[in-house]
């Protein structure tokens, strides 16, 4: 039969991050990809946004990824012609009872590290951004968008080089702890099946990631929390320059229908968060164009509904559920050779390079 020193679950963002980071020349590494071209699934149904890492708790893998990922992946963008931009964001109080709200942010940001926040006035807003209504809002420099694509294509390469091998059309159906290695069955997309040795095992499959796990005796539990986006038309080109995003709600289910562009400036409105039955619906209702016009009004009074149209979605593997406080990233070895990989949400994309760091070291 077979083997492997180490396998991949998953051709996201994330598990092409890993990818790149720990492979070798003499190294056999493979990664399974259950459609048929890498990033397929959640990975390439995102805002493309670099987070700056103010929204997450204190001492959290959240907040200590998504800072240093940021750091990183600019490095990288940078260095290897990764089409991004650093934009900046303002986060956005249109009542005066959100201000309380903003001022906690800011000092939550600071707690974490992120050092460029500033708390501006109204007065500040209306002279970066002159067609934005809000009473006050941090700005955050740092934010910015990168193209995702182009960045998994560099991490995909990166590990190609270092002769890792990607197998595609392959879904994962069982795997067997055997001595010092795991017994790994696979199908492809016509039912026929393969098995194989791997000394280790690194799971980021994403929307599947707690079924993956469960296979070796865990009990994760992922809640999909779809995101609907709509695009937005018939506006004036450079009306807005920076994202713009209201005060998130407080139990981090997602950060609320904020503006967002992308590297040649269209704009485009969300995600939303609405929890939803298990199974990846990405159908975004015409409705919505008109709930995303009340709630993204409010701060850009030049949108009409005309302007705003429904356009794609994204769904989000959160351990969080409906009625839950923040839950954390779960990056854990759970049996030896084995790292699950498991909840991996926003801000999963930033924070992609600091966690193929950080399994790096446990590896």
């Amino acid at each position: 039969m077979h083997k492997t020193d180490i396998t991949i679950i998953g051709a996201g963002v994330i598990g092409l991050a890993v990818a790149a980071r720990i492979s070798l020349p003499d190294l056999s590494v493979f990664i399974l990809e259950k459609n048929h071209s890498h990033g397929g699934g959640i990975s390439s149904r995102n805002s493309e946004v670099i987070h700056g890492g103010m929204y997450y708790p204190q001492d959290s893998l959240k907040a200590a990824l998504c800072i240093d990922g940021n750091r990183m992946l600019y490095e990288t963008a940078e260095k290897h012609n990764i089409p991004h931009k650093k934009t900046g964001k303002l986060i956005v109080a249109v009542k005066q009872e959100e201000y309380e709200q903003l001022e906690r942010l800011h000092e939550n940001g600071r707690k974490n590290g992120v050092t460029s926040l500033e708390l501006i006035t109204k007065k500040h807003i209306s002279e970066m951004e002159p067609h934005v209504e809000a009473l006050a809002a941090i700005y955050s420099p740092d934010t910015g968008i990168i193209s995702v694509h182009d960045l998994m294509n560099y991490y995909l390469a990166d590990a190609l080089n270092k002769k890792a091998k990607i197998i595609y059309r392959t879904k994962v159906m069982r795997i067997e702890k055997e001595s010092n290695h795991f017994r790994i069955l696979t199908h492809n997309d016509k039912g026929e099946g393969f098995e194989f040795y791997s000394a280790v095992v690194i799971n980021a499959a994403g929307l599947e990631s707690d079924t993956v796990a469960n296979m070796i005796g865990n009990n994760y539990r992922l809640h999909y929390c779809k995101g609907d986006y709509c695009s937005i038309s018939g506006v004036k080109p450079g009306m807005v320059q920076r994202l713009i995003y209201p005060v998130p709600a407080k139990k981090h289910t997602g950060l609320g229908v904020h503006l967002t562009m992308d590297l040649n400036g269209r704009l485009k409105l969300g995600p939303d968060a609405t929890y939803i039955e298990r199974k990846e619906d990405y159908m975004v209702a015409p409705e919505k164009a008109e709930l995303f016009h009340q709630s993204a009004g409010k701060f850009l009074p030049f949108l009409k509904k005309e302007n705003i149209h429904p356009d794609m979605a994204g769904i989000r593997p959160k351990l969080q559920g409906p009625d839950d406080d923040f839950r954390d990233f779960v990056i854990r070895e759970d049996m030896p050779g084995f790292i699950n990989m498991v909840g991996i949400e926003s801000p999963g994309m930033t924070a992609s390079p600091a966690i193929a760091r950080y399994v790096h070291k446990m590896l």
